[in-house]
Parts: structure tokens; sequence; C-alpha cells
């Protein structure tokens, strides 16, 4: 059984107990950060099932024991032990499943431990059930970076950033600053300047994890880029980028992008050349934005 003692001293714990203890914990969660993904998701998970008059979780109660032992009926782990990614019949059975009332708590949870795996298709499966789904379900997401999920499913959420070393915090900051700079290129339609940023990218030597960040982040620069084409901007996102951007591609380029982005991103999960991923990902975007 794990032991969240240290967790539940801290501010994320805090927030979660104030808001559960006042039932107004929303049904949607997002933890992001580096570190203690998993005490979040199964501290959250208690604080949804537990029966306390006083603080919840109150981690002692017969719903928080087996919470924390992993046992609870109604709290589940959406995994996919099989493949790399979650299968559309893995995350459609946990579609089907929410419908059907809590065996013994008040909540049904579950979790998403690791959004890498869990692919577009997959979120835009689950898209309408955490929408306008049973009032007896909650949906715990986990991702080292919020951007791997859909902006239509981070605006259904209440996204929780855990604590970051000042190195993670300062990758994070780097990627979304590199990010922005090629998307400003892709607004301004010159491909020699969208080239020369490559170069460039390539030759800094980034490591493939932080090349996927920069993939991430530009695509959900993009994402917020084609809500606006609809009238539908995120009100956090950049709202002059967002436009430029949504001037300059339109919709069929923005597509375009969204996947070749989502693609790349998905790559650097294994173990790829950055010359060789660059070189591939700077001739795809330039034939689709060509076309």
């Amino acid at each position: 059984m794990p032991d969240l003692t240290a967790f539940a001293q801290s501010n994320t714990a805090a927030r979660i107990r104030g808001a559960a203890s006042r039932g107004a914990l929303a049904h949607a969660l997002i933890f992001s950060g580096a570190q203690e993904r998993a005490d979040a998701a199964r501290y959250a998970a208690a604080a949804f099932e537990c029966v306390s008059e006083g603080d919840r979780p109150c981690l002692t109660c017969a719903h928080c024991r087996k919470v924390m032992a992993g046992i609870h009926p109604d709290v589940q782990y959406v995994r996919d032990p099989e493949h790399k990614e979650l299968s559309a019949e893995v995350v459609r059975a946990a579609r089907s499943d929410a419908f059907i009332r809590p065996n013994e708590g008040e909540r049904k949870v579950y979790i998403f431990e690791d959004c890498a795996v869990l692919n577009e298709r997959d979120q835009n499966i689950m898209l309408k059930t955490i929408e306008d789904g049973p009032p007896y379900c909650a949906f715990i997401f986990c991702a080292e970076n919020s951007a791997a999920l859909l902006q239509t499913i981070r605006s259904r959420c209440i996204e929780l950033k855990l604590g970051a070393s000042g190195a993670d915090a300062e990758a994070e900051d780097e990627a979304r600053e590199r990010a922005e700079a090629f998307c400003r290129l892709l607004a301004e339609g010159n491909a020699a300047s969208r080239a020369s940023f490559l170069v460039k990218l390539e030759n800094a030597k980034p490591k493939r994890e932080e090349l996927g960040a920069f993939f991430e982040s530009a695509r959900l620069m993009l994402a917020d880029a084609l809500l606006a084409l609809y009238g539908a901007a995120d009100a956090q996102a950049d709202a002059a980028l967002a436009s430029a951007l949504s001037r300059r591609l339109g919709k069929a380029k923005l597509t375009g992008m969204l996947d070749l982005l989502d693609e790349y991103r998905r790559s650097c999960r294994y173990n790829v050349g950055v010359g060789v991923t660059l070189g591939g990902f700077a001739a795809e975007c330039e034939d689709i934005l060509a076309k």
C-alpha cells in the first residue's frame, strides 16, 4: 500500500482536500508535471470515494483504504499492457462501463495514468462522456505535459500542476519558446526562415524528449489557431498568434500540420535520431504548406 503521508502535506493535496470537503472537486482533473502524478491520482481517487464527515480523503475509512490498496471496485486504471498505445477497444470499454452505476462508492473513477499512450482517436472517443456523462463519473488524467491532451479535453478539466524541478521548468519554457518561434515563422509564410530555424534547432542537438516537447507545444499552439478559426479561441492562448496562424494556414493546412506534429511527437518516445527526425519533419511540413 503506498504511503501518501508526504504528498498529503503538499499544496496540491490541500487543494484537493479543500474542494472535496466542500463537495466541489471537479469531475475531470489533469495532474501535470514531472513529479508525484501517481500519488496525486490515487489521493484524488480516494477523495472522490471517501465517506468521512470531515476532511476528504481521510485515508482511514474503508473506501480510502481500498483505494490505497488498489482494490476499490469503482476506481479503474485504464490500461492496455498489450499495446504501446491504448487500443480503441479498451477506451470504448471504459466509456461503456461509465454508464453502469457504482458498485460500492459514490463515484466511478477512471484514471489515465500516462496520457502519452492516449492518442487523439481515444481522446475523441472519451470526449462526450467527459463532457456530458453520468454525474457519478470522475476522470483523472496524468501527463508530464498537458499538451499531450487535446484542447477539447483540457477545456473540460481542471489542471493541477505538480511541483517541477528548476531544470524541468526551464526545459518546458525552452520547448514553449522554440514552438512559439516556429509558429510565428509559419504565420509569416517564409519557407527559407522555417528551414533555417529547423537547421539551428538540429545544431542545438536537443534530446529526443526535448524535441518531443517542442512538437507538443507547437501542436498546442496550432490547435489554438484551429479553435480561433471557428470563433472558439482558448482564453489562455496567444490570441494574436492564433489569429495570424488561422489566417495564413486555413483549416486544411492547420489540420495537416496538427496531424504531422502529433505523428512526430509520438515518434520521439522511441530511440530516434534527432537529425533524421527533423529532416523528415521539415520535408513533410513543406509538402503540407505547399498545397
